[in-house]
């Protein structure tokens, strides 16, 4: 049987984005966080009601600063004690799993979608989405992007600016462009 675009796109595979069931996917998307991002600032729980039913996973702590804006929701998975301060994007074209007490500062770019290098097929539309992982413990630092299919290691520190193509480990303070490892966290940093 044939794979639908969706399937293809959260396979990891090359799919075109543009097909009716996708494009209708990231309308509703919009159409809810159009709600999101214009309610009054007291209205938390009601923003928090939005995010519950668009995303595939959350807890009762969670708090993200509007504006915010993905492309459908459903690939996202937050831990528990998550905070995210203004305009984060994720484009969650492929599972975006975020483990327990992550905090993410402002202008952070989640983006698991990519398109080829050659012009030929990207220009013909084609696209792919590789997940991202961020795990326990992660705080990251404002105007990071983390490009499609990194995995970040519990308990690390990702400093401000950076560019993220490759894997981060566990318990480091990474940073720069492409982002490397600086150094090992360790008891002297508490």
């Amino acid at each position: 049987m044939k794979k639908t675009e969706k399937e293809k796109m959260i396979a990891g595979e090359l799919y075109q984005a543009m097909g009716k069931e996708l494009m209708e996917e990231r309308q509703y998307a919009k159409e809810q966080l159009f709600q999101y991002n214009n309610l009054e600032p007291s209205k938390i729980k009601a923003r928090n009601q939005i995010l519950k039913k668009l995303f595939s996973k959350t807890t009762n702590r969670f708090f993200i600063e509007p504006p915010f804006r993905c492309d459908y929701g459903y690939n996202i998975f937050l831990g528990d004690n998550f905070y995210a301060n203004y305009n984060l994007i994720i484009l969650d074209c492929a599972p975006v799993t975020i483990g327990d007490n992550v905090m993410i500062g402002p202008n952070v770019s989640l983006f698991t979608a990519g398109h080829p290098v050659h012009q030929e097929p990207r220009v013909a539309g084609w696209e792919f989405a590789k997940p991202i992982t961020i795990g326990d413990n992660v705080w990251i630092g404002g105007h990071t992007v983390i490009n499609p299919g990194v995995t970040i290691g519990k308990n690390t520190v990702i400093g401000s600016g950076s560019v993220v193509t490759k894997d981060i480990p566990e318990n480091v303070v990474a940073a720069g462009n492409p982002c490397r490892v600086i150094r090992e966290i360790t008891d002297k940093d508490k």
